[in-house]
């Protein structure tokens, strides 16, 4: 051969090795082998079987694929095929490796899990119409099998129970009273408990909120709220606006008008009286009727020059004006009504200012609210209601302090919410976020923060938060988002 025709036949395979080269980054990293299996014409098929076939398991015998699809069709020629591993039939397929399902219950930070199933067990709260403080709580069992819950009512601060329905058992720790029911409620069925405080001072209002649990008391299923207020003795009688000519504003500016009047009208009587019975203006008497007027008098001797002669003016009459008695009379009436006008004024729109409606916080988004345990409480996109907290008693460096929450999304699209928003407020101003490690054990392993409430539903659910010490939290702070002005609640 030639050396130029060796020449080009080298150069042109350089060339060709180049282009492969920079074709191999573009490819597809993994691509699947059933993907190539199409793209080559697969061989005609054996009449025996493979040998690495008949190792096959009775349990991979599906996996090994159609016949003709063997390792050698896989990929293209000089390609060494990965060993397979002992006992499974080396296949040009890729084999999907289906990743192994988490604990029943359990799920990862990343995944909040099943939307939470409506809870078999409902609770209803109704002020009893009773003289004295008193509830009504129904528990309904909406599934088809018997239901054992445990059911807690967290009693007002300072009260006391007088009866309650049989087998509930009231305690008071801290403080803070709570009367607990164990239950059995068979399928569609309810069952209605009764509690009644002792007498209040009159007018005072008691929430008194209640949750069914599930066996252990650890979980709730759902709760409710009800606030019980006494009925006043009289009907109240409506208030009326006083007609005009009965309010201080007006009768006092009635009275410095007339004052005023009044004065002017004294004035103008003494100055019309002193003008009817007053002196005439001094002055030359008038000459007689046709009797000329001389230089020197009417009666002039030696004559003279005749020539018209003004009368000498009189002095004028002095002006009068109104005594000093009557100018400091109506200046110090007319002052006085303009004092009591303001004062009075002043004073109604002070006594109508709201003491109860909580101002706007600069950049926040919304009103702040401020309520006790069992009172719901709104902020922009959520509706908080504290049922419960409790924390555990035993005497260790930190404590799980667990609040019983419901969250109701009102508005007209879905809303997510962060653990790291709510915090437990201690004494001294010390405050701890959501131990969102614990609340979700709590919650059965569910992040309760990944999944965005709907709109309009309501989950109840626990919020744990872990503090140092023996410290119980003085009040939560609960919040939608960053900029959310959150609601507040202070903890008995």
């Amino acid at each position: 051969m030639p050396a130029s025709r060796r020449h080009h036949r080298a150069l042109a395979v350089i060339v060709n090795c180049l282009g492969i080269l920079a074709a191999v980054p573009a490819l597809p990293t993994t691509a699947p082998a059933t993907r190539a299996a199409a793209a080559t014409p697969a061989p005609e098929a054996s009449t025996s079987p493979a040998p690495a076939a008949a190792a096959t398991p009775q349990g991979h015998a599906g996996a090994a694929g159609p016949p003709g699809a063997h390792a050698g069709a896989a990929g293209p020629p000089g390609a060494h095929a990965a060993p397979a591993a002992p006992g499974v039939a080396a296949t040009g397929a890729v084999i999907p490796v289906t990743p192994a399902a988490p604990a029943p219950g359990m799920a990862t930070t990343a995944n909040p899990g099943a939307p939470r199933p409506a809870p078999p067990i409902t609770v209803a709260v109704a002020p009893a119409a009773t003289p004295v403080p008193g509830y009504r709580i129904l528990i309904r069992n909406s599934a088809a099998t018997t239901v054992i819950t445990t059911v807690r009512q967290e009693l007002p601060p300072g009260s006391s129970t007088t009866a309650v329905s049989a087998g509930g058992l009231a305690t008071r720790q801290n403080g803070t009273g709570e009367v607990t029911w164990r239950l059995t409620v068979p399928a569609r069925s309810s069952r209605t408990l009764d509690t009644a405080l002792a007498a209040t001072a009159p007018g005072r209002a008691l929430t008194a909120p209640a949750c069914a649990f599930t066996s252990d008391g650890n979980r709730p299923y759902d709760c409710a709220t009800a606030t019980w207020q006494a009925a006043p003795a009289t009907p109240e009688a409506q208030v009326t606006p006083a007609p005009p000519w009965r309010r201080p504003p007006v009768l006092a500016a009635a009275l410095a008008a007339l004052l005023v009047l009044a004065a002017g009208g004294l004035w103008w009587w003494q100055r019309a009286r002193r003008r009817r019975g007053g002196v005439e203006p001094t002055g030359t008497a008038p000459a007689a009727a046709g009797q000329p007027t001389y230089a020197g008098g009417p009666s002039a001797p030696g004559g003279g020059t005749v020539y018209p002669r003004p009368a000498s003016p009189g002095p004028g009459a002095r002006r009068r004006t109104p005594p000093v008695w009557l100018v400091v009379g109506v200046a110090a009436a007319v002052l006085a009504g303009v004092v009591f006008a303001a004062v009075w004024t002043g004073t109604q729109r002070v006594a109508a200012i709201d003491t109860t409606k909580q101002p706007t916080s600069g950049a926040w988004m919304g009103r702040s609210a401020t309520g006790a345990v069992g009172t719901p409480l709104r902020e922009k996109a959520f509706e908080f209601t504290v049922y419960r907290v409790s924390c555990a008693t035993a005497k260790v460096a930190s404590q799980q302090c667990q609040a019983t929450v419901g969250v109701r999304n009102v508005t007209p699209e879905q809303q997510t919410w962060h653990g790291q928003l709510q915090r437990a407020y201690l004494q001294g101003g010390n405050w701890v976020s959501t131990d969102e490690d614990a609340t979700r054990l709590a919650n059965l392993g569910r992040d309760v923060f990944a999944q965005p409430v709907a709109a309009g539903n309501r989950v109840v659910l626990p919020l744990v938060f872990t503090v140092d010490g023996m410290q119980k939290p003085k009040q939560l702070e609960l919040r939608s988002g960053v900029f959310s002005a959150g609601v507040r609640v202070d903890v008995p």
